[in-house]
């Protein structure tokens, strides 16, 4: 399950255990990410909140979800770390990260601080016609592509949705077969050609270990 708004390690804490002690605001859909960059790196400073994955879908609830979370954990931290793009915000989640005076990551989404902002950039303009999809995508095809998209119900609508891309790009974080396989399903599911681009952490976990 991803959690939401919910811490996954300590809360509560004395004041004289709280010193460099960070909270990262994080979109659930890369909960699993960061969780893994943490135990791998030994980051126990680093504490995790995570607003619902589904915003994903609604990037107008996004600013708002972020200015409650960090006004209700702002006294308990000594920093607050966004990790959220721009992610369909239009600017407005940037905004609001100036005025409280917390920094998120760079980015206008994951699939660009996934691949690395400045690769991603670079190639932009030649894969316009691409499909994304990270490996909460690919686990989540059904909740977050089929199912909101009505294509479970009227498959016809495919070509309609999909008729002018031509490529789906799985960015792959881990090396798991059985997640290859899903996203070359979702690939033929959506009429698509298939690429599988692993890219690790990419920005994110640069960004995290700046903190």
């Amino acid at each position: 399950m991803i959690p939401t708004d919910s811490h996954l390690t300590e809360k509560g804490l004395p004041l004289d255990e709280k010193q460099g002690r960070i909270l990262l605001i994080a979109c659930g859909a890369l909960a699993r990410e960061i969780i893994d960059l943490k135990v791998a790196n030994g980051w126990t400073h680093l504490d995790l909140t995570c607003l619902p994955a589904k915003y994903h879908l609604y990037p107008d609830k996004i600013t708002d979800a972020v200015r409650t979370s960090v006004a209700k954990h702002r006294t308990e931290y000594d920093d607050i770390f966004v990790v959220y793009a721009d992610c369909g915000t239009g600017g407005l989640l940037q905004a609001a990260c100036d005025e409280m005076g917390v920094k998120m990551i760079a980015g206008p989404h994951c699939y660009s601080f996934f691949e690395g902002n400045d690769a991603f950039a670079a190639k932009s303009d030649a894969e316009f016609t691409s499909f994304y999809l990270t490996d909460f995508l690919v686990r989540q095809f059904d909740a977050f592509i089929m199912k909101p998209m009505g294509l479970d119900r009227h498959p016809e609508l495919r070509d309609m949705y999909f008729g002018n891309y031509e490529k789906l790009i799985y960015q792959a974080q881990t090396d798991d077969p059985a997640l290859t396989a899903k996203a070359r399903t979702c690939a033929e599911t959506l009429g698509l050609q298939f690429e599988r681009r692993f890219t690790g952490y990419g920005d994110l976990d640069t960004a995290l270990r700046t903190l």
